[in-house]
């Protein structure tokens, strides 16, 4: 759920692609992680960038067309992110978060056409960023996959997609009715179960800008003028200040309206085998360095529902791009099947009736927050590979 999307509203969001192949979160790798690796071996375009407190460059002005690896040096005196932004400035194509000081990544991936785009570097994870400009020349970048599998993957993707915003606006139609009623206790029970489809997809959700600041916003992201609305501010309501929840009506119904918006705008998302690679590790690094510590469900607790609608959505796309995975890289495809196995085995021990414990049982239990760490930590590498493997 990064901030910075919500401070960069979608332009043309009809035409926006998804906001995937940036390996969202991870406090920076060492050159040669597994995902460099992989993406280097794919024979990607690369293009370097060394990002400071001051200073946004890149080493060269001008790329083909095609998928892009960006290797990202981050000598800022805090975290730093970058995006790459449409000609516009404000429409975002693809993203690094939470890159730390005296750090290198090189995992971020895109997949860029023809055209005018901006760099923006993010010195602390915030505000506008140090612009620099990157042209891409030559012809567009690939359109339908040539393998049959891939094509069929991308169409099973978007069929998931739909169903899976379809299943959040259901429940969260329920959410809201229960809010306007003023019933605390059912509002509760619905809240979790109403955010599992925009989890398990939020890669996708997450690159209409727009739609996602008016609904996933975090009370901790919010910057000065921000409007608070969306499911958090209702979270608040119910469980810090119920007595308030009769003056939230309105913003039960804006929150259904706006999955409505984004159910109709969600055909128009771009998506290809390597966009739907690069939103799983997304996904993962949400877990491993945004949820893990309790971050995003404050107060209400309700992080494993999110865990698990992560690690459901990645691993969605992990079958749907298996076959071809399989051909190119089985024992890729045996660890990525392993570990998911073994995730899944510790998500299970904290199911509680049809859903999980309490987050709060986590962050008191040390240990059982690092193996729970540890297993995503132990998906997330070689998940970083999948993008590569499938672009060879």
């Amino acid at each position: 759920m990064p901030p910075v999307s919500r401070v960069l509203p979608a332009a043309g969001v009809l035409a926006v692609a998804i906001t995937a192949l940036a390996a969202c979160g991870g406090g920076g790798t060492t050159p040669g992680a597994t995902g460099g690796e992989g993406a280097a071996k794919s024979g990607a375009n690369t293009l370097a960038v060394q990002a400071t407190d001051t200073t946004c460059v890149p080493d060269k002005a001008s790329v083909p067309a095609g998928t892009l690896t960006i290797k990202v040096t981050n000598r800022a005196s805090k975290a730093n992110e970058v995006h790459v932004l449409r000609a516009d400035g404000r429409t975002i194509v693809s993203e690094r978060e939470d890159i730390g000081p005296d750090s290198t990544v090189d995992d971020f991936t895109v997949e860029l056409a023809a055209g005018k785009y901006q760099l923006a570097c993010k010195p602390g994870m915030k505000g506008d960023g140090i612009r620099a400009d990157l042209t891409v020349v030559g012809g567009p970048a690939a359109g339908a996959p040539a393998d049959a599998r891939l094509s069929a993957a991308v169409e099973d993707y978007k069929k998931y997609v739909a169903e899976r915003v379809d299943d959040s606006l259901r429940k969260t139609r329920k959410f809201a009715a229960a809010v306007k009623k003023g019933d605390v206790a059912g509002a509760k029970a619905l809240y979790a179960p109403s955010r599992v489809g925009w989890e398990s997809i939020e890669p996708v959700a997450e690159s209409f800008g727009d739609i996602d600041a008016k609904v996933d916003l975090r009370e901790a992201d919010l910057e000065k003028g921000d409007e608070w609305t969306g499911w958090h501010r209702l979270e608040k309501a119910l469980w810090a200040e119920p007595e308030t929840l009769k003056d939230e009506r309105e913003y039960a119904d804006r929150l259904v309206a706006d999955l409505e918006d984004l159910r109709r705008r969600v055909p128009a998302a771009e998506i290809t085998p390597a966009k739907m690679a690069g939103g799983a590790k997304e996904l993962l690094d949400e877990v491993a360095h945004i949820k893990i510590d309790g971050e995003e469900e404050f107060f209400s607790h309700t992080d494993l529902w999110n865990f698990k609608a992560n690690v459901d959505g990645a691993r969605k796309v992990h079958e749907l791009l298996k076959p071809v995975l399989r051909d190119k890289r089985p024992e890729l495809a045996a660890t990525l099947d392993a570990e998911f196995g073994r995730l899944q085995t510790v998500l299970a021990e904290y199911e509680e009736g049809d859903g999980y414990v309490s987050y709060e049982k986590i962050n008191k239990d040390a240990a059982a927050k690092k193996r729970l760490q540890d297993a995503v930590n132990a998906l997330a590498e070689p998940l970083s590979g999948l993008a590569a493997a499938v672009a060879q």
